[in-house]
């Protein structure tokens, strides 16, 4: 098989995607080399450079010390950056393009015989200055000044927050800076000495520092395969997969020799769970494989096809435990893995972890490779299956007209595939026999209203709203029994359905069956608390099972108030009745007691069979001296008369923890 790239979740796949690339990133052949090398991530600190010697010559020696050639005059970038831009001085073009006369440094460390370009004409440096490149990342305050003149020693040393550009590869996102640097601070360097800066930045775990080094050193030799594969390890940190792969792609096209470049991009398309491209740099007649990579790219395919054997047997269990091993052998970015898993979720009926597999779903463009034609998952195109995927959830979930959009889409894409035709005349049967049960429905023909979600559940068996549906006009019917049943199978493939839920406890109403009633609508108040319709269904469900329990009720309604209490006798009275009281012992002065006088009134309002009443200490100190309470707030908890329980300053936590508590 070839393959590519709002709860639980096994937990392969809830490792964060920034540890995954840790991973990624420090699995490279060339251990020496600081851009493999991930380590944590920490604040950003700045750091200094050193000034340049005050020199004019007509040769200069690069203060690289990683790959220039001595001897040689290389092109320098001048940063000039103020509180809102950036930008680069260097040559009278923006773009960063060699010109006839200008000389570009090569790195020692790219593949193939490349001698370098030697200018015709001289240049001289510049008298040293403070320099700062752009895009490091600090709070804003006075700079280390370690190896700086003091030529502008009276200027403050601020770094600034502002708009950047950033030339090739912007790490500026939205239209926001990642960082600015002050005016007051400007210098030359050449690429490679602001690649050797991005290395110190990258082995530091300061990314984005290294990328915005590595961004410099491309807008001065845009066609160095080398500053673009550094630029991949740093875009790879920071997550933004689709990025790194152009990045890698264009240093093999400006090097098709340059291994490093080819590993890197291996490595990303194994993440990606694109095997069979994988291997197209991996395996390259003339070079010796990377092993390491080579095992990883063999384990992920053999669970890959592993995975593909399940599910056409339709074991979905093993689907999912294929996946996972996929995941943790390398392909723990591949989103089709993900939505293979929301598939096999959906199968088994757990509709919710189905849902949550898709949120997981990393993102990527499967078209920002533009080098190879586009993978297969399952048979089907990667873009494709994602679309396959999400339709069937969204189905599941009740949105009709999204599912068909969506399947509509993948049939655009991979209009030969067998699976996704027939998929789509499905749900297109399913969504017309949803919409006529609708209509008889609201028409008050019941009869036929069955009928029409028969034919749709005979398309889509697993379908929790066409039983939802189905099971409402059996309740308009009489038919209790069977709406009872309509809704537990609609509760079982998805757990939390509200609607169901809701269903079942007016069934179960209409059964008498109090007990299973009020069980049902305590669990809908603890989804939606502030509809009133619930609560006062809740209320009378209670008061109807303390009548079936031979329980006496008395002056109980729905929506009463917090009582006062302001005589022994009626406190007395009150709080010997049948039921659960609820008593606050308040002072009016008291700034804990009125907010927790205002939460009483809340709970009054959750639960409706409690009487909750208030006892104001300072004018009804009989009552307090007889329940012998000194301390404000003070709440007591009776039923029928005796006390149960006492809370001095209860939290609000406390306190609807044991009202819940008593109230069962």
């Amino acid at each position: 098989m070839s393959s590519s790239s709002t709860k639980p979740i096994s937990k392969p796949a809830l490792n964060t995607h920034s540890d995954h690339l840790k991973k990624l990133t420090n699995d490279v052949n060339n251990s020496s080399k600081p851009d493999f090398h991930i380590l944590n991530s920490g604040s950003s600190p700045v750091s200094p450079l050193q000034p340049e010697p005050t020199t004019s010559t007509s040769t200069s020696t690069s203060s690289s010390s990683s790959g220039s050639v001595p001897g040689k005059n290389v092109k320098r970038v001048h940063f000039h950056v103020d509180s809102k831009t950036s930008h680069s001085d260097s040559s009278p073009s923006s773009s960063g393009g060699s010109k006839p006369g200008r000389t570009r440094s090569i790195s020692k460390e790219r593949t193939g015989s490349h001698p370098p370009v030697q200018s015709n004409k001289s240049s001289a440096t510049s008298p040293a200055v403070h320099v700062l490149p752009s895009g490091n990342i600090c709070p804003s305050g006075k700079i280390l000044k370690t190896g700086m003149t003091s030529s502008r020693s009276s200027k403050s040393d601020i770094l600034s927050h502002g708009t950047c550009s950033y030339g090739h590869g912007s790490i500026v996102r939205g239209g926001s800076a990642v960082a600015a640097v002050s005016s007051n601070y400007a210098g030359e360097l050449d690429g490679e000495e602001l690649k050797r800066l991005g290395r110190e930045q990258y082995k530091m775990g300061n990314f984005l520092e290294a990328l915005s080094y590595y961004n410099g050193a491309i807008d001065i030799e845009p066609d160095n395969p080398v500053y673009r594969c550094y630029r991949v390890a740093a875009l790879m940190a920071l997550c933004r997969l689709n990025e790194a792969v152009k990045e890698c792609e264009e240093a093999i096209r400006l090097d098709f020799g340059y291994m490093r470049a080819h590993r890197r991009l291996g490595s990303l398309l194994i993440s990606l769970g694109q095997v069979e491209n994988a291997r197209k740099h991996i395996c390259i007649p003339g070079y010796e494989p990377d092993q390491n990579k080579l095992k990883r790219l063999q384990s992920v395919e053999k669970h890959l096809n592993k995975c593909a054997d399940c599910r056409r047997v339709q074991d979905w269990a093993g689907v999912i435990r294929e996946c996972d091993a996929a995941m943790a052998s390398g392909a723990y970015f591949c989103p089709q893995l993900f939505a293979c898993k929301a598939e096999a979720f959906l199968k088994l009926g757990r509709v919710d972890d189905a849902s949550v597999s898709l949120l997981n779903m990393p993102k990527f463009e499967a078209s920002c490779s533009f080098s190879y034609s586009q993978p297969k998952f399952f048979g089907i195109a990667f873009e494709a299956y994602l679309l396959f995927v999400r339709a069937q959830v969204d189905m599941a979930l009740g949105r009709f007209e999204n599912a068909v959009t969506s399947i509509e889409k993948a049939g655009q894409i991979d209009s030969r595939n067998v699976e996704i035709a027939v998929l789509l005349q499905n749900f297109r049967a399913v969504s017309e026999a949803r919409a006529r049960g609708n209509d008889l429905f609201k028409s008050e023909r019941f009869t036929e209203a069955c009928s029409a979600y028969d034919e749709g559940l005979r398309l889509d068996p697993l379908n929790p709203v066409l039983y939802c549906n189905r099971a409402a006009c059996w309740f308009k019917l009489g038919q209790l029994e069977r709406s009872l049943d309509d809704c537990n199978r609609a509760l079982l493939i998805h757990p939390n359905y509200t609607k169901a839920l809701l269903r079942r406890a007016a069934t179960y109403s209409k059964l008498d069956q109090w007990g299973e009633s009020v069980r049902d609508y305590e669990a809908l108040r603890r989804v939606l608390p502030d509809d009133n319709e619930i609560a006062e269904s809740l209320f009378h469900a209670q008061v109807a099972l303390k009548k079936f329990h031979g329980e006496e009720v008395y002056n109980m309604q729905f929506g009463g108030e917090v009582e006062s209490i302001t005589s022994l006798d009626q406190f007395k009275s009150t709080v010997s009745s049948t039921g659960t009281s609820v008593v606050l012992f308040k002072s009016s002065s008291d700034r804990q007691c009125k907010m927790i006088s205002r939460f009483l009134d809340t709970l009054c309002t959750r639960y409706p069979s409690i009487i909750f009443l208030k006892v104001d200490v300072e004018e009804s100190s009989v009552i307090a001296k007889t329940e012998n309470v000194r301390i404000v707030p003070t709440i007591k908890i009776y039923k029928k008369g005796n006390r149960m329980k006492e809370m001095v300053h209860p939290s609000q936590e406390a306190l609807e923890s044991s009202v819940k508590h008593h109230n069962s």
